[in-house]
């Protein structure tokens, strides 16, 4: 069957080399083109193992089909689809060929069996991602892109020294259950945790996001963060740390997001606190919990990449993206109001929309399993979700005080874009059991009772409420022209102001001992001009007959001795 043998990498990758020989317009059809056809092969996929070979004395296997891989693959290529109709009219050849080599590289992670494999397209990941930063050509980007390449570097070497742990220990390079009983379990979830944003580790994510290019943030939204979760799920299944670890990542980015100005970063953190319902349901480890993750990285990766189109129109639009700046914008962009409304809806878990139906999934996992203080947690950040991301950037972009901007709607690639990802966000929403027939595990959840939608309901209802009284109140947190820094404070400000304070300590040490150095010298020099220097003691000339009488007296004071 055609198809069968062939590595979901290898049309992208092979796309990418025809698109660098090729003309503006027809490399535009070849990035949309490519996905096309690779999502029709995928879907003749067949469970197994597909390639396998031996590599110094290691079974390695690049291509591996399952369940849990067919579900992330069919959602990178929507991606991919998606992410090229919405990036059509840009004819950068750099961002065209770093897109399709960087979706070939998240499939080729997610279809790999092995950590060898891992490791190859893991590193690939970076290296072409980066580019959808740096492609923005502004000299904030080029930074943002250089601290983002420094954190996917970090996972790499991570992720290697693990792999070389983890071969030593067990002489295998499998890609299954790995857990923490050894410093390679260790090691190996240090690096996917770098690239799923853990706590304190999430900054690259919230830096280069807001620098990207308008359409690279829609590829970057969809695989990098999401071929971690995969590889969590994969490998620290039932991991109990993860739920704990979840449950901070739902809630430390609620607080950030809420005074940030900029609606893209507002969008980046919105993305780890999602993240944090994903990997708190892998902590958990059941079926359900498990379900629950990946239904939710499937569902997050269109609605969160129909808020970042729906954004980036705005941002392509009129230039700005700061909530400060906009305001008033539905009498100009009304097609794109609405799509930003239903992204909107979607990951606030409103009943019919896509993230109510794998949402609960994980609360239920998480209730279910006795794990009461990390159910309010989680209820908390689904609350303060709808506040940052379901309120705050629909009423700030588009309603809010009138900026006085008066623009275009997006162009009409753009719209079409954003108006699969809405329909897929609703379709998915109305007939869950479409998602649900992809999932890993066989499942009877029914996200539709009473219990789910009225607790729910409450919670949007009681959530929206404070929102409006603190907004009329004035104690909503106004939009300032601001940057916030959160962890990355470390980096960019204590950490250069300890470099520097250490270089001026050691300048200090180094001019203190030159001068010290250059005293003794001195010394040395004024010492031995005394004694040696032309006018010294031991300069000075002496008569023969003087030297003869020493001499005379040295040899009779050695016989006297000698015979004493």
């Amino acid at each position: 069957m055609l198809g069968s043998d062939l590595a979901p990498f290898i049309p992208f990758y092979l796309g990418a080399i025809l698109a660098a020989l090729l003309n503006d317009r027809l490399r535009s059809i070849v990035t949309l083109v490519v996905p096309l056809i690779g999502l029709a092969l995928l879907l003749n996929l067949s469970d197994g193992v597909h390639w396998q070979w031996g590599f110094f004395g290691l079974q390695l296997t690049p291509f591996e089909v399952d369940k849990l891989s067919i579900l992330f693959g069919i959602i990178f290529h929507i991606a991919a689809i998606i992410a090229a109709l919405y990036a059509w009219h840009v004819k950068d050849k750099m961002q065209q060929i770093a897109s399709m080599l960087y979706a070939g590289s998240a499939l080729g992670a997610v279809f790999a069996g092995d950590l060898i494999t891992v490791i190859v397209f893991w590193e690939m990941l970076a290296l072409t991602s980066v580019f959808l930063v740096w492609a923005r050509r502004s000299e904030r980007a080029i930074s943002s892109g250089f601290r983002y390449l420094y954190f996917q570097i970090l996972s790499g070497l991570l992720l290697i020294a693990g792999t070389i742990f983890y071969i030593n220990q067990t002489g295998s390079v499998e890609l299954g259950f790995i857990g923490l009983e050894s410093i390679a379990g260790w090691l190996i979830l240090l690096a996917f945790g770098v690239k799923c944003a853990f706590p304190l580790c999430h900054n690259w994510l919230t830096d280069s996001y807001a620098e990207s290019t308008v359409t690279g943030t829609v590829f970057l939204s969809a695989f990098t963060t999401k071929t971690a979760v995969y590889m969590l799920a994969r490998t620290y299944p039932g991991t109990e740390l993860l739920v704990y670890v979840g449950a901070a990542m739902t809630c430390f980015p609620i607080f950030y997001a809420v005074i940030e100005n900029d609606l893209r970063r507002v969008l980046a953190y919105s993305m780890i606190n999602q993240i944090g319902f994903m990997v708190c349901g892998i902590g958990i480890g059941t079926a359900l919990a498990i379900n629950g993750a990946v239904a939710h990285a499937f569902n997050d990766i269109i609605f969160k990449g129909l808020l970042f189109m729906s954004v980036g129109a705005v941002l392509y639009m009129t230039g700005r993206s700061n909530a400060s700046e906009l305001g008033g914008l539905y009498k100009s962009m009304p097609k794109t109001t609405i799509f930003c409304l239903i992204g909107a809806a979607s990951i606030s878990a409103f009943p019919l929309f896509s993230g109510f139906v794998s949402k609960s999934m994980v609360m239920s996992a998480v209730l279910k399993e006795g794990y009461d203080w990390i159910w309010l947690m989680l209820l908390f950040a689904s609350a303060g979700v709808f506040h940052h991301a379901g309120i705050k950037i629909p009423y700030f972009a588009f309603f809010a005080h009138d900026s006085g901007i008066r623009t275009k709607e997006a162009p009409l690639n753009m719209l079409l874009a954003m108006g699969v990802a809405a329909t897929l966000c609703i379709f998915i929403g109305v007939f869950p059991e479409v998602l649900y027939g992809l999932l890993p595990f066989a499942t009877d959840y029914t996200a539709y009772d009473t219990t789910h939608v009225l607790a729910q309901m409450q919670i949007l209802f009681f959530s929206a409420l404070a929102f409006v009284w603190l907004n009329l109140k004035g104690y909503y947190p106004p939009e300032l022209r601001s940057v916030n820094l959160d962890a990355e404070w470390l980096y960019r400000r204590v950490l250069p102001d300890v470099l520097r304070s250490g270089l001026a300590v050691f300048r200090n040490m180094e001019r203190a001992a030159s001068q010290w150095v250059s005293l003794g010298l001195n010394s040395f020099s004024h010492v031995f001009l005394n004694r040696k220097g032309v006018f010294g003691k031991f300069s000075k000339s002496n008569p023969t007959s003087t030297m003869v009488m020493w001499v005379t007296v040295f040899l009779a004071s050695y016989l006297l001795f000698s015979f004493v």
